[in-house]
């Protein structure tokens, strides 16, 4: 149960669009230490259970190496000695340092002759403090954030010392790094331990005793075969094209990343002139600069500008404005790409999601910007393509960007220049705002990032210079008040203030009438905002506030421009359906009605208006749902008006309910439950009165496809319920009932938990239809005799073999857990067919006395006993010397091996 919950974590953390980073953060934190604790009381508990961090064993993601292999041997060999106990691999910005070292890093995984493998990235701002944490993080270990620094680094010490053999890999270091200081333990030969450090200055290599590897540019040949593997195979196909070709990877100076982003920004162009001009701007880009850092910046800025699209070029350059090395959400970049303006007004807020996402893939095409190792739904910067970001945004466009630069205080007042345009002072330790310092000459301001700082004050005056500020970002702050002078900023169109959960009050709103996104989420405000109803122009509303008493009446009809609209769905706060109704651009949703009457008025209004929302969390009851999914809604505790049936939406995915008494099964209580042609989830739960999940009496004998697209079925704490799908009444003959070969079709997943009347879980005409399953999990029922069901007797008759084939091809997972009438996984003649499966768990279920043979009949007729690969079957000792061999006595000795003594910790 932990590793689902931890898994949810993982995937709303991975979609980056439900919580602020504060949140997300505060979430991990939490579910990290819970497993901390439950495996520090279960010590026998098999690791690999424990979802790791990017850094402490999980292979980075890494492009494919050309020419490297001299090098790579070199660093591996040294790692190999124990004589060689530091390495410091250096070489020019861009020329593949971090990807050999990932490339190290991941072989050192597969060879497990370490403990562990931690990778640390540092920056030019080298703070003692945020390594400390990097790397404990990486341990999976904590570090207090109070302390003095010796304090820290000996706590630092004892974990990496717990560890045992290490190493250590410290990315783009800068300076020296004391690591005494730090807390890291000086490797040796006596201990085992290694630290590579990769970086642009040899003398830290030197300062830090290590053994020195130097990474040269690519010869020719290999610069070459990279270009051709980057620019596209259309590019061989023009042989006219390959002298003018040779000459451009001659200006890339065997450097990777100039390689890459050069061919990537020529990819498909297979016209002469262009790429003679682009020798030619090449050739005076780096004739115009001196020093070998400041060519790799200009040949990078020739990628720059070739991106044909003005507005994406600003798209590019705002990504500068994050800290270097930090790994920016996808969804939060191009939410922010549309703060700012760059993407064009649409039709629909979707259209322009999906076209930032265009953009997006375009600078990843040309290697702008890359995919951050563990995760798809982020992206980063090479510190190199910053650097030349950076050299950009100092002219023109001027930027101001002291990202995560640990300072105390703003800038001095000399550096708020006239001609600034955006500052970013995101990711520091700023705590007030006050008078003295604030800046007097901002006219031309338009974006202010102050996020993920502890700002507690700011003063009054401090927005009064600014009359062109559009964007401005707060979140994660400790603020609690905002100054008036906010009022004033009447080109504001982004207030955020996500995550400020010492914020309980704003000034009026009712100047800002050019708003179009206000985020108020995790605050702690009562009210909402004075002048709310003047905000005619907000597109984007989120109050996911859990202290927010009401929304007014007559409000949201007012903010007839809302495209998201995200409301806490706790049980003081909830909403009638007319006032959601006429918001026609609506495409985002999260909200609570306050009864069934008000669900289903609201979604008959969609379905009479023919409108579909992009997504929508929509709930009823008293208890916010701990899920998320894209369409979904959640009913709790519902109150019957009468005898009205539930309405859902046509294109709903998601289900959950829990303390419906009166539900008898969905077919029954959902209208138009048959034309559900979306629904993947139904998680049910503490419904005294269900009896089945779907009766077919409600369908008629033509129809083909109910639960077709069904992938997850959870049902816990249904003491009535006896069977998943009820066949009573629904036609004579069982040809009858074969002919709904779509039920359970894409079902992969099956959790079935304290229901006390079932008695058979799959019936046996059902099971033809479960070439998707991939998980069986059974817990606590009481009255359960057997998993898989056997035909009936007059079927059995009919069948000249002496077995039955079960066909299960995806079953990866059965666990079998707490069940004490159980007798059998499937009949004692069966034979599974299920070549995927990897774990069977069985705890407490003493009646079962037979594993069944997993392929099909061969040969002279005997089951033939083999086991699948990868199978794993975990059981106590006491059942496992329990079982009985007597049909097949040679499946023992093959399944013997496979089998582990498990400690049960439920």
């Amino acid at each position: 149960m932990m590793i689902r919950e931890a898994r949810d974590v993982e995937n709303k953390v991975g979609n980056g669009r439900y919580f602020c980073r504060a949140c997300n953060g505060k979430l991990v934190d939490k579910m990290t230490r819970e497993m901390q604790k439950f495996l520090d009381k279960a010590p026998n508990l098999s690791q690999s259970l424990v979802i790791d961090g990017p850094s402490g064993g999980l292979p980075l993601l890494t492009s494919e190496l050309v020419g490297e292999e001299a090098v790579r041997e070199e660093i591996w060999s040294c790692l190999m000695q124990e004589d060689v106990s530091k390495i410091g691999v250096w070489g020019m910005g861009g020329v593949g340092k971090t990807t050999i070292m990932k490339h190290i890093h991941n072989d050192l995984l597969k060879e497990q002759r370490f403990e562990r493998v931690i990778w640390v990235t540092i920056s030019k701002e080298f703070d003692i403090v945020k390594l400390q944490d990097d790397i404990a993080s990486a341990l999976n270990g904590y570090m207090p954030k109070e302390g003095n620094k010796v304090r820290r680094a000996a706590i630092l010490s004892e974990l990496l010392k717990k560890v045992g053999k290490h190493v250590l890999i410290l990315d783009d270091v800068w300076d020296n790094v004391s690591l005494e200081e730090v807390g890291i333990p000086e490797p040796s030969s006596s201990n085992g331990c290694k630290l590579v450090l990769t970086t642009r200055v040899e003398q830290v290599c030197k300062y830090m005793e290590c053994k020195v590897i130097k990474v040269k540019p690519l010869s020719e040949e290999e610069a070459l075969t990279l270009f051709l593997n980057k620019v596209g195979p259309n590019i061989l196909q023009s042989p006219t094209l390959m002298p003018t070709l040779r000459l451009v990877v001659k200006e890339c100076a065997g450097l990777p990343l100039t390689i890459v982003v050069i061919a990537g920004s020529l990819k498909g162009e297979d016209d002469p002139r262009i790429w003679k001009n682009a020798l030619k701007d090449l050739k005076e880009r780096i004739g115009k600069v001196e020093g070998v850092e400041a060519e790799v910046t200009e040949r990078l800025k020739f990628s720059f500008n070739h991106l044909k699209d003005e507005k994406m070029k600003h798209c590019f350059l705002h990504c500068a404005l994050y800290p270097e090395d930090y790994s920016i959400w996808k969804d939060e970049l191009i939410e922010s790409w549309i703060d700012e303006g760059f993407i064009d007004e649409m039709d629909t807020r979707q259209e322009m999601k999906d076209k930032g996402h265009a953009i997006l893939k375009k600078l990843e095409d040309n290697s702008l910007l890359e995919n951050v190792s563990y995760s798809d739904h982020k992206v980063k910067m090479h510190d190199a393509v910053r650097d030349m970001a950076l050299s950009i945004t100092s002219m023109n466009p001027r930027y101001m960007i002291q990202a995560g630069f640990q300072l105390k205080k703003l800038p001095k007042e000399e550096e708020w220049t006239v001609d600034i345009e955006k500052v970013s002072l995101m990711d520091n330790s700023i705590s007030e705002i006050s008078i003295d310092i604030v800046p007097l000459k901002c006219q031309r301001l338009t974006t202010l990032l102050l996020q993920d700082n502890p700002v507690k004050k700011i003063s009054d005056s401090f927005f009064a210079n600014m009359p062109c500020l559009s964007v401005l970002n707060l979140s994660s702050t400790k603020i609690k008040c905002l100054p008036n002078s906010i009022s004033e900023l009447k080109n504001l169109t982004a207030l955020l203030l996500c995550g400020c959960e010492e914020l309980s009050q704003l000034p009026s709103l009712s100047k800002l009438q050019g708003l179009k996104k206000l985020d108020l989420s995790y605050t702690i405000i009562e009210e909402v905002p004075e002048g709310m109803d003047m905000l005619i122009n907000l597109r984007y509303l989120d109050l996911n506030v859990r202290t927010l008493k009401d929304v007014p009446t007559g409000l949201l009809p007012k903010l007839f421009c809302l495209e998201h609209f995200k409301l806490y769905r706790g049980k003081k706060l909830s909403l009638k359906a007319e006032e959601v109704m006429p918001l026609e651009k609506l495409e985002f949703f999260y909200g609570r009605f306050e009864d069934l009457h008000e669900l289903n008025k609201f979604v008959s209004s969609m379905q009479q208006c023919k409108k579909s929302l992009v997504k929508y969390l929509l709930q009823v009851g008293s208890s916010p749902c701990m899920y998320e999914g894209d369409k979904m809604i959640s009913i709790n505790e519902l109150e019957y008006c009468g005898d009205e049936l539930i309405m859902l939406p046509a294109d709903i995915q998601e289900l959950h309910i829990c303390n419906c008494h009166n539900l008898r099964s969905l077919s029954e209580d959902i209208s138009s439950f048959k034309n559900l042609m979306d629904l993947r989830a139904s998680i049910i739960m503490d419904c005294q009165g269900i009896e089945c999940v779907v009766s077919l009496s409600s369908f008629s004998s033509s129809c083909t496809h109910p639960f077709q697209s069904f992938e997850l079925l959870s049902l816990s704490r249904l003491p009535k319920l006896s069977e998943l799908i009820k066949v009573e009444e629904f036609g004579s003959a069982t040809t009858t009932i074969l002919t709904l070969s779509a039920i359970f079709s894409h079902l992969k997943q099956i959790y079935i938990r304290n229901c006390s009347s079932m008695k058979t879980l799959l019936p046996h005409w059902l099971l033809p239809n479960l070439w998707n399953l991939e998980v069986i999990q059974v817990k606590s029922c009481d009255e359960l005799v057997e998993i898989l069901a056997a035909p009936t007797s007059e079927d059995e008759d009919k069948r000249s073999d002496a077995s039955i084939k079960f066909h299960l091809p995806k079953l990866r997972v059965l666990r079998l857990m707490k069940l004490p009438k159980l007798k059998s996984i499937c009949s004692k003649s069966g034979v599974m067919i299920c070549d995927c499966l990897r774990r069977i768990n069985i705890n407490n279920c003493t009646k079962i006395k037979r594993i069944p043979p997993f392929v099909p009949l061969v040969g002279n007729g005997q089951p033939y006993a083999y086991a699948p690969p990868s199978l794993k079957i975990m059981s106590s000792k006491k059942w496992w010397e329990s079982l009985e061999w007597d049909d097949h006595p040679h499946f023992k000795i093959v399944l013997q091996p496979l089998w582990e003594v498990k400690h049960w910790y439920d």
